[in-house]
């Protein structure tokens, strides 16, 4: 059997490893994976471990490397009624990974969803406290950082990981284990920058099934590990070669941004809720239009929304319509009104906030996107670009007279609205790109399907929020991506 770093399936191992390539437990799978993470050490890396079982793996790596150590805490998403059937998994940061089609086959809203995806979030925070004590999670801005766990199966938590850590800042990111389905591997290698792994068989069955002792990791053990490698962990070098506790007393410590729960009283007896989230000094504001009757709850505007925050961009998720609205359906597709909602929400964000220095963009969903684009002919050079994600931007008011550059993102499985943006394409004249997500349906609920459009939208609003557009018809463009 071959091992070593995988980083390729050309020529995946095809049968399950000899007795003698079983480990003996999690600190033998530790050394024998920092054996092949030896290149590594001297870009001085922070190695990660998943809990619980991929504490140990990690210190042992941690150990080899002479590296800080820390814990990416990730959590499952358990269904309502059976918590051990996951529906996907938390990790810090509000990052998630969720299948909705599993969701929404139990019969869960997105509003339910969202409230399962709250109650994690503070078992998180409680073992966030357990594990660490007072300690402040390492900074790994600009660091190359090792992800390890004592498996990988399904690689759902992993991911959850991953995404996580980019949030945090890491400039590369390995993932490594001891044991892993190849198949795994192959998903998740756009997601890491390198998997390294000491034995991918096809015939998995079980991470438990390549350890002589897989005992359960106690809290306690995480706890302690943690303690015991980073006595010193403030006088970790960085890679400039001064310290984190001379870097955390000079430079400062950067927060998340918090997320305001807020009212727009956007006339008399017009209340809407919204959650606004303003990095510091970010590089534009987007406000995101729902459709179909969700509301600022849905949960992949919510995704979308935090890979811009990641991106540096403010964000605005707000109720188009009131609760007693949204009980009449013919609202939902009523775009005079979605769009009046838009234009006033944007006032209120330039006048309360004091935003109007910021460029804005609009991101449209379904009959939003409409609502999107009527608001962004109405409200002319205010609006400096237009994502649409599975949208029906042909029931817009006046598409002619929109000039933000407009992204139209659309699944290639979604066939009828494929051919209404493209006809909508048509009566554009502004510069304008149609995206096709190969095997994307409607809600983009496919693995990987949501990430592309926050690519997608983070590149478009990059190469146009802001920027001096063309005074006149615009260029169009339709592409598939690969």
């Amino acid at each position: 059997m071959r091992t070593g770093a995988v980083t390729t399936l050309d020529d995946p191992p095809l049968v399950f490893a000899p007795p003698g390539r079983i480990f003996r437990d999690r600190r033998d799978a530790g050394k024998r994976l920092a054996v092949l993470l030896d290149p590594i050490r001297d870009e001085q890396p922070v190695v990660v471990g998943m809990p619980r079982g991929g504490v140990p793996v990690a210190a042992e790596v941690a150990r080899a490397l002479d590296a800080p150590l820390d814990v990416v805490l990730v959590r499952k998403i358990g269904a309502p009624r059976n918590p051990e059937y996951a529906l996907g998994a938390l990790a810090e940061g509000g990052v998630y990974v969720v299948s909705y089609e599993t969701a929404h086959a139990l019969g869960l809203s997105d509003i339910d969803l969202q409230r399962l995806i709250r109650e994690v979030e503070g078992e998180l925070t409680e073992r966030t406290r357990m594990y660490r004590g007072g300690r402040e999670p390492l900074d790994v801005r600009g660091r190359t950082v090792i992800l390890v766990d004592d498996g990988l199966a399904t690689g759902r938590s992993a991911r959850a990981a991953l995404r996580s850590l980019r949030r945090r800042g890491a400039r590369r990111v390995i993932l490594a284990v001891p044991v892993a389905a190849p198949a795994s591997v192959q998903a998740l290698r756009g997601k890491a920058d390198e998997v390294v792994c000491v034995e991918a068989p096809d015939d998995l069955w079980a991470v438990g099934a390549w350890y002589e002792d897989f005992s359960p990791t106690s809290d306690t053990e995480v706890a302690s590990l943690l303690a015991e490698l980073n006595r010193d962990h403030h006088r970790a070098v960085l890679p400039n070669g001064s310290h984190s506790s001379e870097r955390a007393s000079s430079a400062g410590r950067v927060d998340p941004p918090v997320t305001q729960e807020l009212s727009l009283v956007l006339g008399p007896g017009l209340a809407l809720g919204g959650d606004l989230t303003v990095p510091a000094d970010a590089a534009g504001a987007v406000v995101f239009a729902h459709g179909s009757g969700s509301s600022r709850l849905s949960s992949r505007n919510r995704e979308v929304a935090r890979e811009l925050v990641a991106a540096n961009y403010a964000t605005l998720l707000f109720d188009l319509l009131m609760p007693r609205e949204e009980a009449d359906r013919t609202n939902v597709f009523d775009i005079p009104l979605l769009a009046s909602r838009l234009v006033a929400a944007t006032a209120w964000l330039d006048e309360q906030h004091g935003l109007s220095r910021l460029p804005l963009a609009y991101f449209g969903a379904s009959t939003g996107a409409a609502a999107a684009l009527t608001a962004a002919a109405e409200l002319g050079d205010r609006v400096g670009a237009v994502v649409s994600r599975g949208g029906r931007p042909d029931l817009a008011l006046d598409l002619p007279a929109v000039l933000a550059p407009t992204l139209l993102v659309v699944g290639g499985a979604d066939s009828q609205v494929l051919e209404l943006n493209r006809a909508a394409q048509r009566r554009l004249r502004c510069l304008s790109e149609l995206v096709i997500v190969p095997g994307a349906t409607h809600l983009f609920e496919e693995p990987g399907a949501l990430e592309q459009v926050s690519s997608l939208a983070i590149d478009w609003l990059g190469r146009h929020l802001g920027a001096d557009r063309p005074p006149s018809v615009g260029a169009t463009h339709e592409h598939q991506l690969r």
